[in-house]
């Protein structure tokens, strides 16, 4: 058997030849890192600059957005120096390195604690920040009403923050599920467009609805689920709802809003008013070419595009009860239109007996409506009629509160009233009582109950 042969022993090599290649590697390693801090040196806003803070705080000028780190300038000599010595935050300067995938905004250092000569507090007290939270990081510009500080639990890392700041400035619809909601989100801003959800939305509605949200920043776009919820006062607008099919709604703000005040240019409180608004009506197929040509013409000629609309949208949950009052609500609105044009056809080709022959069955047809209407709501909550003893008890009961009324009013004594003047009573009692039939009559007359 032949013999293996005996393996020699390895040896290290010396110490002294492995010190020159580990200081090699060392160097490289802090020239990496020097280079890399050099390329990355971060802004700096210039807190004395009147016109950059406003451009930071508010949007002004350009109108950019800004992602602003609260640090110490060090080459200011009334700060700390325990403060100036602090490092950047590791979080934003990752979050800086990697800005390429959020060019919505740009990146800078401020030192909060700057008091600020115009409200004589603090950046951070005149914003509501709150520095003892680390890194104190806020949003401010374009899209945020005033600055914003980043919650510290999207603070862990670059990319979260990263994350955080896509979701706050990067333009998207918006998922409405209340009336609260469809109010402040939608309505009170000057556009919002809305696709009504029939179903799962395919891919190319979701293609299309993120090109248009980029395409026109100045409309803010939403969606609703209509499956679970309705959108109430635009039945005359809006097709009707198919399962499986989509819609589309574009709002225009007219004036009013949420507030019972708002702040004027001048700085001075003034009366905001009720909210109204108007609507343009679409109902072609919701592809992009023809929702991208519907918003823009809509939005550059507003005045004849957008219809005002009587009472404000509202959102309701959808049940079998609802959508069979929204159906004759559609249905009685459709008769109406019918009516209209009928007797406005009618009129043109002068089938009736004349202006007041027309007017005089124009009313006549409104009084049956009304009649039918009325009969049909008494049978459907169980309103019995009144009894002639019922009508009479409640006229008695009439006549006494005007006498009692008009007791208030009269303030002449009995001997003031000049001994020529007569009044014969039995005559006022008639020309009350036919007054009083003509009111019970014309309140008849106009009752709705729609």
């Amino acid at each position: 058997m032949a013999r293996v042969p005996k393996r020699k022993t390895e040896r290290a090599p010396p110490v002294d030849k492995l010190i020159k290649p580990a200081v090699g590697i060392v160097l490289a390693i802090l020239g990496y890192y020097l280079i890399q801090g050099m390329g990355a040196e971060i802004p700096r806003v210039d807190v004395n600059d009147e016109v950059a803070l406003r451009e930071v705080f508010f949007g002004e000028n350009e109108g950019n957005n800004y992602v602003i780190l609260c640090q110490p300038d060090p080459l200011n000599p009334d700060v700390d120096p325990a403060l100036a010595s602090l490092p950047i935050s590791s979080v934003f300067s990752e979050a800086y390195r990697d800005r390429k995938s959020l060019a919505s905004a740009e990146f800078r250092l401020m030192d909060c604690n700057h008091v600020l000569a115009s409200s004589g507090k603090s950046i951070a007290e005149r914003f509501e920040l709150n520095l003892k939270q680390r890194p104190t990081i806020f949003v401010g510009g374009k899209i945020p009403s005033q600055p914003k500080q980043i919650p510290s639990q999207h603070l862990k890392t670059g990319n979260m923050l990263l994350k955080a700041l896509r979701n706050l400035l990067e333009p998207r619809a918006i998922k409405i599920e209340s009336a609260k909601n469809l109010k402040a989100k939608c309505l009170n801003k000057p556009f919002c467009a809305i696709l009504l959800k029939g179903g799962p939305p395919e891919p190319y509605v979701k293609t299309a609805m993120k090109s248009l949200v980029t395409e026109h920043p100045n409309v803010q776009f939403a969606s609703i689920d209509t499956t679970v919820l309705l959108l109430t006062n635009v039945d005359d607008v809006v097709p009707d709802y198919i399962k499986g099919e989509h819609r589309f709604v574009l709002f225009r703000k007219i004036s009013g809003g949420l507030n019972a005040t708002a702040i004027a240019e001048d700085g001075s409180t003034v009366k905001e008013g009720r909210l109204i608004t108007s609507v343009a009506p679409f109902k072609d197929d919701v592809k992009y070419s023809s929702l991208s040509n519907h918003i823009t013409k809509s939005v550059s000629n507003p005045v004849s595009q957008f219809k005002k609309l009587a009472a404000l949208p509202s959102l309701k949950t959808r049940t079998k009860k609802m959508d069979e009052a929204e159906r004759k609500k559609r249905e009685r609105k459709a008769e109406q239109k019918q009516r209209e044009a009928e007797a406005a056809t009618q009129q043109a080709s002068g089938g009736g007996s004349g202006a007041f022959g027309s007017g005089t069955d124009m009313k006549d047809e409104r009084r049956s409506e009304r009649e039918r209407r009325r009969a049909e709501h008494n049978a459907q909550n169980d309103v019995k009629p009144r009894t002639p003893e019922e009508e009479a008890a409640r006229e008695a009961a009439r006549r006494k509160r005007m006498h009692e009324e008009s007791e208030k009013w009269n303030v002449m004594d009995e001997d003031s009233i000049p001994e020529s003047e007569t009044f014969d009573g039995d005559e006022g009692d008639d020309d009350e009582e036919e007054l009083l039939n003509d009111e019970d009559e014309d309140e008849e007359e106009v009752m709705d109950l729609d």
